[in-house]
């Protein structure tokens, strides 16, 4: 039996570990695994596309795993099959990770109606790792009708998760910033819910921030969706909530949110879209990893780098003349075995997104 048909099994334990299996082999940097997981992905992508995928973002220390597990608990009371897909930042000395949110999540990790996969970031940026999107469509085809997304920690220009998923929801803290720090463009203007968590720390404060956090979404949507300012029914309209997911408090209000989120998405093919660009990032992403990955390994490039390397080291050749000389030496290379190419370097090493078909920018999926 193929690990696809393990996958696609009777739920239990032998398909929990088909999952893990095939995560970690997609994960994999051999060639001859990246062939046999895009084979498993064929095979299992005409049974995904149907959970909810949801992006949970904010802050290190706001709360994440700990609103995570509560509800993640909570869906399975109401039927749910629940996988969490944690990304854990790597170290930028050793390359490392902990991996260790599963253990804040005791109870959802031991229930056989749910499944949690931590993974190193691996140093690729926005929050999520490189094959984030890869195993969520495995998460997808073992028939989990919610996929979740702890985000690694994130700052103010991390916004990766929210081009994968279908809802962006943003953790915050109270007494977390003014009402500059509220309107500051970036992760805020994209998320489709925020969430003031540990509410019952303070609740003044906590009342104090989601009135200027609603307040900074207005005006994103004023400026950025004028159909918002409309006040146009059958478009979303980021909300604010407080909760506090250590007591358990305020999850019926949040899901009842979600769940208008989708209704309202759907209704108006704004869902369907959206999973439409998101998979046309996908392949302009995996194409420039694809591009970037083959530049390293060209023998021209590999022979040139260490003395280009130790000039710009020294000082005694800019770095951006440096990079037109290894991408000149890739494309000779490449014009040598192909018959033909053009000077990219000479034009500034365009991008494959520069074309007529390029990848939506992540603003415009903002509500897609």
């Amino acid at each position: 039996m193929s690990l696809a048909e393990r996958i696609l099994g009777a739920h239990g334990p032998a398909q929990r570990r088909a999952i893990a299996k095939a995560i970690t082999l997609l994960e994999s940097t051999r060639a001859d695994h990246r062939a046999q997981g895009d084979e498993m992905l064929t095979a299992l992508l005409p049974h995904t596309g149907r959970s909810f995928r949801i992006a949970i973002s904010g802050v290190p220390g706001v709360g994440k795993s700990t609103f995570i597990e509560v509800l993640g608990l909570f869906l399975i009371e109401r039927g749910h099959r629940v996988a969490v897909l944690t990304i854990d930042p790597s170290s930028s000395v050793s390359g490392g990770s902990i991996l260790g949110d599963k253990t804040r999540m005791e109870k959802l990790s031991v229930h056989e109606q749910a499944y949690i996969r931590p993974s190193p970031s691996g140093g690729t940026l926005g929050g999520v790792a490189e094959k984030t999107r890869e195993a969520m469509l495995v998460c997808e085809a073992a028939g989990y009708d919610v996929v979740i997304v702890e985000t690694v920690g994130v700052g103010q220009s991390e916004t990766a998760a929210a081009g994968m998923t279908d809802m962006f929801v943003l953790l915050q803290l109270p007494n977390a910033g003014d009402d500059l720090q509220a309107i500051k463009k970036g992760v805020m203007e994209l998320a489709d819910l925020v969430v003031i968590n540990k509410a019952d720390l303070d609740p003044d404060a906590a009342t104090r921030a989601r009135a200027q956090i609603t307040s900074a979404l207005r005006i994103f949507g004023q400026h950025g969706h004028p159909g918002h300012a409309r006040h146009d029914q059958s478009v979303w309209h980021p909300q604010v909530l407080q909760l506090s997911a250590l007591r358990g408090e305020g999850l019926a209000p949040f899901w009842d949110a979600v769940s208008r989120f989708r209704e309202i998405q759907q209704g108006n093919g704004r869902w369907a879209a959206r999973r439409q660009q998101q998979a046309l990032g996908w392949m302009w992403e995996r194409v420039d990893a694809g591009l970037k990955r083959h530049f390293r390994q060209h023998p021209q490039v590999r022979e040139l780098l260490p003395q280009l390397l130790a000039d710009v080291g020294g000082g005694r050749l800019p770095a951006s003349t440096a990079a037109r000389r290894l991408l000149q030496a890739w494309q000779d290379g490449a014009s040598d075995a192909s018959g033909g190419f053009r000077n990219i370097a000479a034009e500034g090493a365009a991008s494959p997104a520069e074309d007529d078909g390029q990848a939506p920018d992540i603003g415009e999926q903002r509500h897609a």
